[in-house]
């Protein structure tokens, strides 16, 4: 995707409560709702009005509290336990967790299992997440060298990203970002998320022409993209 632009704080009362969201501005055509962990926020053309957002998200005014109201009832992810004969799904093959004391954190992958050898003061799910990253930025880096001399680019400098709800994306100066936890999905997904980001090397948009660049890539986006939007709500929270 490309870079989102900066966000401004904002707030509306809707049947006497407060409700800050924030306002992103951008060529967009339409004014566009969303709500989500972190909130209300809104996406709006650059010649939008304020009133005419603030119009808009009163006439949808209660959509947005239920919905938030809904988000803020939800119970908090469990974080995953990582122990011995832990079990995580790594590409999408099921992997065990092995896990050793030593001065020092070690990992490898062998087989069917992960081999973790962790500190004792230090958290075995920080060693699973190291690893993990590692895994990924070589995975990423592969991918990447793979893709891009198909759609006839160089290939762009890569960037790991955390984002919690956002899976890769890509700058104007054509810098990727990909989300560490991509490497828990299957390679197919993975696929689909790096040929996405580069096919925005081409088209800054996400238009008719550029899907058609993104198909060119990868012709099952349309299949992985739900897969994608399935899984992401039950990966494991470190």
């Amino acid at each position: 995707m490309p870079a989102r632009p900066p966000e401004s704080a904002q707030h509306i009362v809707l049947a006497g409560q407060r409700i800050d969201y924030a306002l992103r501005r951008s060529s967009r055509r339409s004014i566009g709702l969303t709500i989500d962990q972190r909130g209300l926020r809104v996406g709006a053309p650059l010649r939008a009005s304020l009133r005419d957002i603030e119009t808009l998200i009163r006439a949808h005014g209660q959509w947005v509290i239920d919905k938030l109201a809904a988000w803020r009832e939800r119970p908090a992810a469990e974080r995953f336990a990582v122990h011995d004969g832990a079990g995580i799904s790594v590409l999408g093959q099921a992997l065990t967790a092995r896990i050793s004391s030593a001065p020092r954190a070690r990992w490898h992958f062998a087989g069917d299992e992960i081999h973790l050898t962790v500190p004792p003061a230090v958290d075995a799910a920080k060693v699973l997440e190291t690893a993990l990253r590692e895994k990924a930025r070589a995975l990423f880096l592969d991918r990447l060298a793979v893709h891009a001399p198909r759609l006839g680019v160089a290939m762009p400098p890569l960037r790991l990203s955390s984002a919690r709800t956002r899976w890769g994306s890509c700058s104007a100066r054509g810098n990727i970002a990909l989300n560490w936890r991509l490497v828990l999905m299957p390679p197919a997904i993975v696929d689909y998320v790096v040929c996405h980001e580069l096919a925005h090397l081409k088209e800054m948009n996400h238009s008719p022409r550029f899907w058609s660049v993104v198909d060119q890539l990868c012709p099952d986006w349309r299949q992985l993209r739900l897969e994608l939007r399935r899984l992401g709500r039950h990966l494991p929270q470190f």
